[in-house]
């Protein structure tokens, strides 16, 4: 009997024991848990923006979210662009990002291949997340060597914006989806009105919003497998469709009245009738006192097919979070149809989740916005490797001067080629 109770003593002893120990191994070093975001866990989550004007919509979501974990904390931290990027650089070498994050297409093969994020593959089949609900051609971006790093958040696609006020004076139909280069020139020339500083299209260079959506129009590419399409036969043509509208047709400002005073305040004073731009350029056009009302967009004019960059922010977990299953929850909530709707009724951006975009579209009905949405059926990811912002600085350096008349197109497309080549094949 007395052996009896010493083993049962024992027994109560080891048993006290683990369960002290599963306790402790519980706490983390801010008082919370391991992250597992159950019952009685204390977490708080950083989560890193650069757009203020969106700040508010972040934070309704994030509130939603807390509503329902009520052991949650989530701080949204904005951070100007011009030192988001320094700072996300900083606290990535330094191991110390935030817990979730936007990122972009310029950004995301950098961050994913440099091993600071961490992959939601196996988490998004687990719970069964649909990615179809997102845009084709966003999930791509985000899809590094088969592993998904992102849940889109949303999207923008270019569309040519046009006057109708010069139109209607110039006696001309009003742009749509059956125009083609051939059209929007054709317009462009009887819409020019030199004597009152007026020109029919702005050619400004930009890659998004101008020569890869041309490029790709004309059936060429902007980057492939290590190497660039500018001098290729196609995507020449895309360029010269800019540089021939200042150069050769003379519908556009030059590049150094561009640069003296940028297309879109061109635009915005009726001394441009035609351009392309963003999505996200609907509030600006909105709140102006000229174009608010007279002006309109439609889908961008077709060569020999139709094409259209697609670019958009995804959201990310940094792969040092503390808590990767309450970040994982959050992010799956913020891809959610519920936050969806909540970031389309700002206007702001065209959100990602399917079926949400017409709350986007309803915020202003001024504008024919469902062009923007029509036209991901054809759109292209926005060109991205790792050291994008590198090799888009020689592009950008090289092609300034044919916009200007400094160098043949053809002898820039080249050059740009090359440059842009060099630094692939650093990548590799």
């Amino acid at each position: 009997m007395k052996r009896l109770m010493t083993l049962l003593v024992l027994l109560l002893l080891v048993l006290s024991a683990c369960s002290g120990g599963s306790q402790s191994s519980n706490q983390t070093d801010d008082g919370g848990s391991d992250g597992s975001g159950g019952s009685g866990d204390k977490v708080t989550l950083t989560y890193a923006i650069w757009d203020k004007n969106q700040a508010p919509a972040m934070e309704d979501i994030a509130n939603k979210f807390m509503e329902a974990h009520p052991n949650v904390q989530i701080k949204v931290e904005v951070t100007p662009w011009d030192q988001y990027w320094t700072k996300l650089e900083t606290a990535a070498t330094g191991k110390s990002l935030p817990d979730l994050f936007w990122l972009n297409s310029a950004n995301i093969e950098k961050y994913a291949k440099g091993g600071v994020l961490l992959p939601i593959t196996d988490q998004i089949e687990a719970d069964g997340v649909d990615m179809s609900k997102y845009p084709e051609a966003l999930n791509s971006i985000y899809t590094i060597e088969g592993e998904n790093y992102a849940i889109p958040k949303d999207y923008d696609t270019i569309g040519l914006w046009y006057n109708k006020e010069l139109f209607d004076a110039a006696g001309l139909s009003y742009p749509d989806d059956t125009w083609t280069w051939d059209t929007l020139l054709d317009a462009a020339k009887k819409l020019t009105d030199p004597a009152n500083d007026v020109y029919g299209f702005a050619a400004a260079l930009a890659g998004q919003t101008g020569i890869y959506n041309t490029m790709a129009q004309a059936g060429g590419f902007i980057i492939n497998d290590g190497q660039a399409g500018h001098d290729q036969p196609e995507g020449l043509r895309g360029l010269k469709f800019w540089t021939d509208m200042i150069h050769t047709h003379k519908v556009s400002p030059t590049q150094a009245q561009m640069t003296d005073t940028p297309p879109n305040t061109l635009f915005e004073s009726g001394k441009v009738a035609m351009m392309f731009a963003g999505s996200w350029m609907q509030i600006e056009f909105n709140q102006n006192e000229y174009t608010t009302d007279k002006v309109d967009v439609t889908v961008l004019p077709q060569d020999k097919q139709r094409g259209v960059v697609i670019h958009g922010l995804g959201n990310v977990i940094a792969q040092n979070t503390k808590h990767p299953d309450v970040a994982w929850e959050f992010l799956k909530f913020l891809g959610s149809e519920e936050a969806n709707v909540i970031q389309a009724e700002t206007g702001t951006v065209i959100p990602a989740y399917e079926g949400t975009q017409q709350t986007w579209i309803d915020s202003n009905p001024k504008f024919n916005l469902q062009v923007f949405i029509d036209m991901t059926e054809y759109a292209i990811p926005n060109p991205a490797s790792i050291e994008t912002r590198a090799w888009q600085q020689i592009e950008t350096d090289i092609l300034t001067k044919a916009w200007a008349g400094e160098l043949d197109i053809e002898e820039a497309a080249k050059q740009a080629a090359e440059g842009i080549e060099g630094i692939l094949a650093k990548e590799k």
